[in-house]
């Protein structure tokens, strides 16, 4: 029976370390990295599988294997990721595109469409590394060209700025100058002016002052004339009372004094008939009675 734990090997004669192949080491216990590394992953976008036509939406969960490629693009590293139909086990294959940063479909499937991919960027697709590095620094170069253009204008802002406080300072400094020698060419008027002016500030004064009286005599007419259309009209109503409140004590006496003389008509007549002073209508036309013939 072998033995379970090795303490010694067997060499040949014709054995030859040299000619042994050295493996990349790369992870930390010393055995070399797989080249397909398995990976639990969502898919980056939704596709069509071409073996079966099965639709794999965007965000799907699926096992897959990594593969890191040789080639780079501007230093940055290529992934190719390998997956399975889940109706067909077909092999699906798709990379990392750092150039659109985004993906490539490769073999396997089709990508769907997407409207929020900028069909512009397509144009790109051909052009090589030498072109990238001179279309980006065109770029950055108009980029510099636009921040420099708003520094420009700012400066220019800034400069009309301080030109317009410049001139507000100059039109108070002018007013400021015109306001001292008004009052400089006041303080050496004589009396006479000051007194004209003394006599026009009391005409202004009298004259405000009558107004003023006038307006108030005004308005004390105009109250005293609606008091006296308020008085008019509750002496007219409180006569208009009175009128109706007598008019009906009438009424009702005409009526009472029209009610006794039937009343008294009526006993004289029923009296007059029962002395028999007054005879009764013989009956005509349809109520007299028929002749005897």
């Amino acid at each position: 029976m072998a033995e379970r734990k090795v303490l010694s090997k067997y060499y040949p004669a014709d054995f030859d370390p040299s000619a042994i192949e050295k493996k990349k080491r790369s992870r930390k216990d010393g055995k070399p990295e797989p080249k397909l590394v398995p990976v639990r992953l969502m898919t980056p976008f939704s596709m069509k599988c071409t073996h079966c036509g099965e639709y794999i939406p965007k965000s799907r969960k699926f096992n897959a294997r990594k593969e890191t490629l040789d080639e780079k693009y501007m230093g940055i590293v290529i992934i190719r990721f390998y997956i399975r139909c889940s109706r067909c086990s077909g092999e699906i294959t798709f990379r990392t595109d750092p150039k659109n940063t985004d993906y490539e479909c490769e073999r396997g499937a089709t990508r769907n469409f997407e409207a929020w991919r900028d069909a512009a960027a397509d144009k790109y697709n051909d052009e090589t590394e030498q072109q990238t590095l001179d279309r980006l620094e065109k770029e950055h170069g108009a980029v510099e060209e636009q921040l420099e253009r708003d520094k420009m204008a700012e400066l220019e802002d800034k400069m009309l700025d301080s030109k317009r406080e410049m001139q507000i300072a100059d039109a108070l400094d002018e007013i400021r100058t015109r306001n001292a020698r008004i009052e400089r060419t006041e303080a050496r008027d004589d009396k006479a002016a000051m007194a004209t002016v003394q006599q026009e500030i009391d005409e202004e004064a009298l004259r405000r002052a009558k107004a003023e009286e006038e307006d108030r005599e005004a308005i004390r007419q105009e109250f005293a004339q609606k008091k006296r259309a308020a008085e008019d009209a509750a002496r007219v109503a409180q006569i208009e009372a009175k009128l109706s409140k007598d008019l009906s004590v009438r009424r009702a006496e005409f009526w009472g004094e029209v009610r006794e003389k039937r009343r008294l008509n009526a006993a004289r007549m029923r009296e007059r008939k029962a002395k028999g002073l007054i005879k009764p209508k013989a009956p005509t036309g349809a109520d007299a009675a028929p002749s005897k013939e």
